[in-house]
């Protein structure tokens, strides 16, 4: 039995984990997500603030994630990092600590692609959730529609334009005055808005667009953050026309990312759809997706908020075919703000 210990620093969670077994039936033996709440201060992540707190944070996350996992440094066999995509500066502290860490114990080290790490996240808790699915990852850096043939053979299908899912939720509710993280905000409020206050446009999805076209699959929400941006100016009571546009903005953002997904699926003859990401933890975007899927025989898995958001656990996971895969790193890994998930195929134009 392989078991390795991860590390997560892409962004502002500072996380380490224990995870065993194989690809496709990974164990969790333990995980510790430590979240820098300071950002909350500027309304956003500060990429300077974000390393420093995880330089504080690696050491003591690591040890306490070896101690609930019961075991040494002696018991592990490997040492999976985030090394792509994020924030060059925090990931620079998971892939220097990590590297330096296997050297000094003899260990392999693996750099972990973060978004390759999302699709492995809801296996963890959902052995079902393996190859072949229809991915959507959906965070506030990125936006990915995916055909997941098999582990490590990935179709991109389409992706945002512009706002990631949840920049688009952040910056909209800082438009309507609420507190950064913005989706958690949106989603509640929303639950006591009335769908027919306030109506805006489904972005980049209209009947006209056929398979081959280059916005089958994409998505854009800068539009629509702009139309909810004219609706709160136009409003002569914010206070309440706030849970109405919270209900309008989500709607329309749900009902385009379920009718792309689902174009997805049908096309690649797919039943089962994960989701990935931080925005997999709004429920709305959850039930509306299985009741799309339902209408065809389709199921969707979904991870707990936990294994949503960032987190090692993921990374532990997609680390374990990496590392059965034979994939070996040396002292060159460095951090990369942008990288392609590795394992992309190109999909049929047909498909597209």
């Amino acid at each position: 039995m392989t078991r390795l210990l991860a590390l997560e620093s892409s962004c502002d969670e500072t996380s380490a984990a224990v995870v065993s077994g194989t690809a496709d039936a990974p164990r969790l033996e333990s995980l510790v997500i430590l979240s820098q709440d300071v950002h909350r201060i500027f309304g956003g992540v500060v990429p300077e603030i974000a390393s420093r707190e995880h330089l504080t944070a690696v050491v003591p996350v690591t040890r306490q994630a070896l101690a609930d996992a019961g075991a040494g440094f002696d018991a592990i066999d490997a040492i999976a990092v985030t090394h792509a995509p994020g924030l060059v500066g925090a990931l620079l502290v998971g892939v220097s600590y990590a590297k330096a860490l296997a050297h000094a114990l003899g260990k392999p080290v693996l750099g972990v692609h973060h978004m390759e790490g999302h699709l492995f996240a809801t296996a963890l808790e959902h052995p079902d959730a393996v190859p072949p699915f229809t991915a959507l990852l959906v965070s506030g850096g990125h936006t990915l529609l995916l055909d997941v043939e098999a582990w490590g053979r990935y179709r991109l299908l389409g992706e945002t334009r512009d706002d990631a899912a949840g920049e688009a939720f952040d910056k909209t509710a800082k438009l309507m005055g609420l507190p950064y993280p913005g989706g958690r905000h949106i989603e509640a409020l929303a639950r006591a808005g009335d769908p027919k206050r306030f109506r805006f446009a489904r972005p980049m999805l209209n009947a006209g667009q056929r398979p081959g076209d280059d916005d089958y699959y994409d998505v854009s929400f800068s539009g629509l953050k702009t139309a909810v941006l004219h609706a709160v100016r136009a409003s002569d009571d914010l206070e309440r026309d706030r849970p109405h546009l919270a209900r309008a903005f989500q709607d329309a953002l749900i009902d385009t990312l379920v009718a792309k997904t689902m174009r997805a699926a049908r096309a690649h003859g797919r039943t089962r759809i994960v989701l990935g990401g931080g925005v997999a933890c709004n429920r709305t975007l959850a039930e509306a997706m299985t009741a799309a899927a339902g209408a065809v025989d389709g199921r969707v898995f979904a991870p707990s908020p936990r294994l949503a958001t960032d987190n090692a656990a993921m990374i532990g996971a997609a680390g374990l075919f990496r590392f059965e895969a034979g994939q070996r790193d040396t002292a060159a890994l460095n951090a990369h703000s942008a990288l392609p998930i590795p394992g992309l195929v190109a999909a049929p134009a047909a498909a597209r």
